[in-house]
């Protein structure tokens, strides 16, 4: 038996987002309804916490409804408890020693087995989406293929960041460059991007050799289930990450707070941005580091659009941007900044 070659940048094909499904076309429209279909039959299923790759249930329940028919209970999930949370960042921690020190040629390759995966199961994601986030099928559709975006350009970006470095060599030095893992990182994710910037903040930290602890938003924790069970099946040990649903007011600050909590990605509103920030600047008892904190926290996207353009188009693109998924994400546009000769 002959042993793989270890994965190299030169021997991917070069970066190319995913392209999107063309639902006028009969046969997607069909594959689609068809996963619609198959999703709705897996309404009401009961999903455990995943902590240091054990299955735990809770007594008390999160329901995760169709925001587009509320009494549709797509899936029923556990309240993970303060305790159960600071268990996640242990666990995480305990195995971080090991995962950090898996080669990053394996974990590249585990990300784009994910991806794969992600994009054999398109439909059904996209499925997901629609149900577990009000999703219309082209808005579902984006926010499945950045996830797949996200998987395989961090995996290029882990196989760039290990190979060997241009330094200055002064006399006598002999210099490298070496970047090392973190430890635990947090990612508390939001409702609108429920599955892409999850599966972004997840699998950049992971790819790098960190373990986390996932923290969908408690509206949309089914899609978050089923992430999770694709980085399982891609390889990603499970005790690499856990996934901990629950009331943010109940277990973030534990998340945040944990002294072996090393960094924190977050994306979602101001105030609970900020919270985390001035929680996580302040070191608790035991804490040996300063924690990290990305917080994405919204935006106020304009379009601008000058005299020569393309009035019809440029109206399509404001509309589209506006008001696709009701307005209801950061990239938005919130405001059009339109030159004065062709205003009205």
């Amino acid at each position: 038996m002959t042993s793989q070659a270890p994965l190299t940048l030169t021997a991917l094909p070069a970066f190319r987002n995913e392209p999107y499904t063309d639902f006028s076309d009969p046969d997607n429209r069909r594959r689609m309804q068809e996963a619609v279909g198959a999703v709705r039959s897996a309404f009401g299923r009961e999903y455990e916490l995943w902590i240091g790759g054990a299955r735990l249930k809770t007594e008390e329940k999160l329901l995760s409804r169709n925001p587009s028919h509320p009494g549709e209970i797509v899936g029923v999930h556990q309240k993970a408890t303060p305790a159960l949370a600071g268990l996640a960042v242990e666990s995480a921690f305990s195995y971080f020693p090991e995962w950090s020190r898996t080669p990053p040629e394996s974990r590249a390759g585990m990300l784009l087995r994910a991806g794969a995966i992600i994009r054999r199961r398109k439909a059904e994601f996209n499925a997901w989406l629609i149900h577990d986030a009000g999703k219309t099928w082209p808005e579902a559709e984006a926010d499945v293929s950045e996830a797949i975006d996200f998987c395989e350009y961090y995996a290029r970006e882990m196989l760039r960041l290990a190979g060997p470095k241009p330094m200055l060599h002064l006399p006598g030095e002999r210099d490298e460059l070496v970047y090392l893992p973190l430890g635990v990182g947090v990612i508390i994710a939001p409702w609108n991007f429920p599955l892409a910037i999850l599966a972004g903040m997840t699998t950049a930290a992971l790819v790098t050799g960190n373990t986390v602890v996932i923290k969908p938003s408690s509206e949309t924790p089914t899609i978050a289930a089923q992430f999770a069970a694709a980085l399982a099946e891609a390889g990603f040990p499970e005790r690499s990450f856990s996934l901990v649903t629950g009331s943010g007011a109940a277990i973030g600050d534990v998340l945040v707070q944990h002294p072996k909590t090393r960094f924190v990605c977050f994306t979602g509103s101001r105030d609970v941005g900020l919270r985390i920030n001035e929680l996580a600047a302040k070191a608790q008892p035991g804490q040996v580091w300063i924690k990290r904190v990305i917080a994405e926290m919204g935006g106020k996207d304009a379009i601008i659009v000058d005299a020569e353009a393309d009035l019809d188009r440029a109206v399509d693109g404001v509309l589209v941007s506006a008001y696709g998924y009701q307005g209801q994400k950061c990239s938005a546009c919130s405001r059009a900044i339109v030159d004065q000769r062709i205003y009205d």
